[in-house]
């Protein structure tokens, strides 16, 4: 009765998560140090000012006229966004989707048949994996180099490179490492799109969000062939429930034409973007700079009281981020799963082990948007539950 897709859609439970269910039911409260949702630490756009806007929207678009692109005053917001980062793209090389799951969806399905293969960054996050399963595409893994700050290898990258590669994704700031792709690896990156003659998948969506870094290099600004830029609402200013993003493509005129042909058709199809939303885009644009600016600010302040504290640990190693909310803890000595497991049992926090991430051994994953005093209250207590294990294992018998 079913597709054998369906039955690769059941994802087993794991020891991690299992444990964290069975001292919920205890009572014990549990400090999630891995969500990406920061609505739960607090960060919320104006909600005052967002009923405002949401209802002068609501009046805007009283009569349903669609638009398979999005309304074009969405796009033109969007647009406008890019000028001020000092990008052009056209309002009619934008497209409005849900948010960037989907948008990769639609590209995976643009650009790739059945058991075609699409280039991904690795550590990666396990989302990839379901959109390419409903995709019918095979992802292949490009390493980045942990060793020279989690940066791209070019030579590795293109090694990967096979006759039924369509497209590559670039995921900067990248989730989990935190690595900003310098503007050296943008232009190694583009140059083998243009020689292989493949697409680029661009995930920005936490573009808001540089700590190392003034700006942010970008590949719809280099020579690509093809170039689609992915971004949203959900994190650039704390409104995944708005579910408003888009996809800016750029690149060559005539193929740029023809994905727009194509992704007209698909959207068109499924019309998934609600009225109300697309209406209230550009005035949510318009005050949420100073938002995004805000909280940009606030994650900087929450890594530097971080940072502080891991450095003084000398049992873990890290690679400062330059962008996003995450951080890699390299662990001596010790399992990540059995140390995640430990930390979960004994602090009640939860972190995720690096193997979630296709990770090798042996790595701790944390987000450190939390609010200041968790940080403080969390962090020493489960580095001391991480510095009295490797202790415990080093011991002589």
């Amino acid at each position: 009765m079913f597709s054998g897709i369906t039955e690769r859609l059941h994802g087993e439970s794991n020891d991690l998560y299992r444990l964290r269910d069975e001292l919920k039911k205890q009572g014990l409260p549990i400090q999630d140090f891995i969500s990406g949702n920061i609505n739960d630490q607090g960060y919320l756009f104006p909600q005052d000012l967002l009923e405002e806007i949401l209802v002068r929207g609501l009046r805007q678009c009283r009569v349903y006229h669609p638009d398979s692109f999005g309304q074009k005053f969405a796009r033109e917001a969007v647009s406008e966004y890019y000028r001020e980062n000092g990008l052009t793209i056209n309002t009619d090389r934008i497209l409005i989707t849900p948010g960037s799951s989907l948008s990769y969806w639609y590209c995976f399905k643009l650009l790739a048949d059945e058991g075609d293969e699409i280039l991904c960054p690795c550590p990666s996050y396990p989302l990839f994996d379901y959109i390419a399963l409903l995709s019918g595409v095979k992802l292949i893994p490009y390493r980045l180099d942990e060793a020279r700050n989690w940066s791209v290898d070019a030579d590795q990258l293109e090694a990967c490179v096979s006759t039924r590669t369509r497209a590559l994704v670039v995921i900067s700031p990248h989730n989990p490492t935190g690595h900003v792709a310098s503007a050296e690896e943008i232009a190694a990156i583009a140059d083998i799109s243009r020689r292989h003659d493949l697409a680029i998948i661009s995930d920005e969506v936490f573009s808001e969000f540089l700590i190392g870094r003034e700006s942010l290099p970008r590949p719809a600004g280099s020579d690509a062939p093809l170039v689609f830029t992915l971004n949203g609402f959900s994190k650039m200013l704390a409104l995944p429930g708005i579910k408003f993003g888009w996809m800016a493509v750029s690149g060559e005129s005539d193929r740029v034409r023809k994905a727009l042909r194509s992704l007209e058709f698909i959207s068109d199809t499924f019309l998934p973007v609600n009225e109300i939303i697309q209406a209230s885009a550009p005035e949510i644009f318009k005050y949420g700079r100073s938002v995004s600016i805000d909280f940009a600010k606030r994650i900087r302040d929450c890594w530097k009281v971080a940072e502080r504290i891991l450095a003084s640990n000398r049992q873990v190693q890290f690679v400062r981020p330059d962008g996003g909310f995450y951080v890699t803890l390299r662990l001596k000595n010790l399992d990540e799963e059995w140390a995640a497991e430990t930390i979960l049992r004994e602090n009640h926090v939860l972190l995720h082990p690096g193997y979630f991430y296709d990770m090798a051994p042996n790595h701790l994953i944390l987000s450190f948007v939390q609010q200041i005093e968790t940080i403080r209250e969390f962090l020493p207590k489960l580095l001391e539950t991480l510095e009295r294990q490797m202790r415990q294992s080093s011991a002589p018998e």
